[in-house]
This record gives C-alpha cells, structure tokens and sequence, in this order.
C-alpha cells in the first residue's frame, strides 16, 4: 500500500509501553504518530517517533476550531486528525492509549475489498458474528442484544467500498457500563471473519481501533458538546448515515488491537452513557428522515443538517455548530493541494 498512514491518538498521560510500541510501530513501517495533548498533559512529554501537540502547539497551529474547541476534553483528537491532513496523510489510524497494536494492526490496509454484508436489517448486534458469548459494543440499543442478526453463512459476499473500517479489540472491548457491571472478565473474537454494514443497518462503532481513507475525513469530526461517553458513538451514526447516501459499507473486522482497559469509575460511565441508552434509536430514526444528497462535496452539509438536527432535539448543545463550521472550514483549508 502507498497511501501515507498516520495514527492518531489523543492522551494525557506520560509515554507509557502502548504508545512506545505504537511510535515503534510506525517507524519501523514508515507511518507518522501524532498524539493530542490537552491542559492535562505533562508539560516535559517526550517520546521518539511521536509527534506530540501540546495545547499551545494546538492554539498556534493556524486551525481556528483548536482555539474554539473545549480543552479537557476527548474531541482535542480533532486537532489531531487536522494537523495529520495537512501533514499528507491520506488514511488516518486513529487509537487510544489503552490499546496494544497487535502484529495485525501493521499490516496492509484495503478499502475496496469482498466481504458479507448486511443491508436493511435496522439496529443489529455486530459482536455476534464474532463470539458466542453475550456482548455488545457500546451505544447498541439495549432493546437489540438479543435482536437475532441475519446468518453469517447466508449473507451475500460482494465487492463493497469501505472508507471507514473499525477493527475489534480483545481482552477487554469496548462495551457499556451496563455490561461491564454485570458481566466482567476477558473476552477474545474470532479471527477468521468479516462483515460490513450497508443501508439501513446501524451499528455503533469506535474511535478505538478505527481506520479513515481521505473521502471519508470530514466524518472523523467529534462533537465536543455531548456526553463524553456518547462522543465517538454519535459521530458513528451520522457517518453510517452519510456513507449510505455515497454506496460506502462500514467494515467490522477481527481484532488487530488487546485493550488494557485505563482506570474508570463505571458508575460515572454509566451516568455518561445515559444519554444514548434513551436516545441512540431516536438519533437513527432522525438522521434517516433528513434529506441528504449524495457525492462528496456534500458530505460538509449532510454534516451541517445532522448535527443541527442533533441540536434541535436538544442532544448536543448549540455551540456545536459553529465549531463544526470551523473544523470543516479548517479541514478544507488542511486538505488543500
């Protein structure tokens, strides 16, 4: 592969041994790792192989949603992806602190490729074709768990465009707090499958494990005013969203990443989850009726018409448009020949 990779995180914390290896990772296979900082960040970071953007190299990047943006906050990963595209990147890794790379995760990217996919079938449980085990990803609707999904063996393989492609991770993947209050330990998927979503079928996805071709780049954006829990979860839908109206599937693949899940208090989780756990069917069942367009240079407004819709129904705060305007306004000006 020939695109220029870039990963990118977001952290607060020292170099530790899961960024050490990601930094290895990358130089040892010619990607560039940009990590984040925020107010929180050890002011003497320092790490080979890792471009560090503290919140003064942030403020002075140029990009006027870096000055506008809420510090303290998991969208600061935004800047991240804007300096990666000015830098040339032309797909975009993005990860977190707590993942381990797996020798899988090096290994060659395809966006276009053939694979099971599973269209029309609303909310489905994508963890179910990977374990017999009882799990969801984060933000599933809790009325769909139990929701049967459609046989693996019997969905048609078709050469499908994946611009937006998230890989599991074992050990300890990302669910709710529901679950991991009730069912803690370790878990592994398997390996030996694929699945991508098409029309008229959600399924949450991550910014954990998560892979962006340059078409897809506007829809990395993170809302900054919502849930923290709900951040990743909500841009995951307006993106399965707007990747239908461009004949994009969103691939689900086998783990390339271990998490060694950081501290959390589940309870405050929880509370953070609460938003989606009474929201997330109403978000799919909104962002279906709003009449987006097709093609890429629509993508900015179907963006602009779903997070306002986001805003109207009270789920993100006001302010979120106007930071939206000027992190496209700003990607458009990072992406520029």
């Amino acid at each position: 592969m020939t695109e220029r990779i870039a990963v990118v995180v977001t952290s607060i914390n020292r170099p530790n041994a899961v960024l050490s290896g990601i930094a290895q990772g990358c130089a040892e296979n010619g990607w560039r790792f940009y990590l984040a900082g925020d107010r929180k960040s050890p002011a003497d970071f320092g790490l080979s192989g890792c471009e560090f953007l503290s919140a003064e190299d942030q403020l002075a990047s140029g990009f006027a949603s870096a000055r506008a943006m809420p510090f303290n906050h998991y969208s600061r990963k935004n800047v991240g992806y804007l300096v990666a595209i000015r830098n040339g990147a032309q797909v975009i890794v993005e990860t977190d602190d707590d993942n381990i790379p797996l020798d899988a995760f090096w290994s060659p990217r395809v966006r276009a490729l053939d694979v099971a996919e599973v269209e029309n079938a609303d909310w489905i449980n994508v963890y179910r074709y990977f374990s017999g085990d009882l799990i969801w990803p984060r933000g599933l609707p809790l009325d769909a768990i139990h929701q049967p999904v459609p046989d693996f063996e019997r969905l048609p393989l078709r050469t499908l465009d994946c611009p937006v492609q998230q890989g599991l991770a074992d050990d300890n993947p990302d669910v709710d707090a529901v679950f991991r209050l009730t069912f803690p330990g370790v878990f592994r998927f398997r390996q030996d499958r694929r699945v991508a979503l098409g029309r008229g079928t959600w399924c949450p996805f991550n910014s954990q494990n998560t892979t962006f071709w340059h078409d897809a780049f506007p829809l990395l954006y993170l809302p900054s005013y919502c849930s923290f829990r709900m951040t990743d979860i909500w841009r995951s839908f307006v993106a399965e969203r707007i990747c239908w109206e461009n004949g994009w599937s969103v691939l689900f693949h086998e783990p390339t990443v271990r998490q060694e899940r950081n501290v959390h208090d589940l309870i405050r989780d929880f509370a953070d989850e609460v938003p989606g756990y009474l929201n997330n069917r109403k978000i799919g069942a909104m962002l279906l009726g709003l009449p987006m367009k097709a093609g890429l240079v629509a993508i900015p407004g179907n963006m602009r018409m779903a997070y306002k819709a986001l805003a109207d129904a009270g789920l993100v705060d006001a302010a979120e448009l106007p930071l939206l305007d000027l992190w496209l306004t700003d990607l458009a000006g990072a992406d520029a020949p």
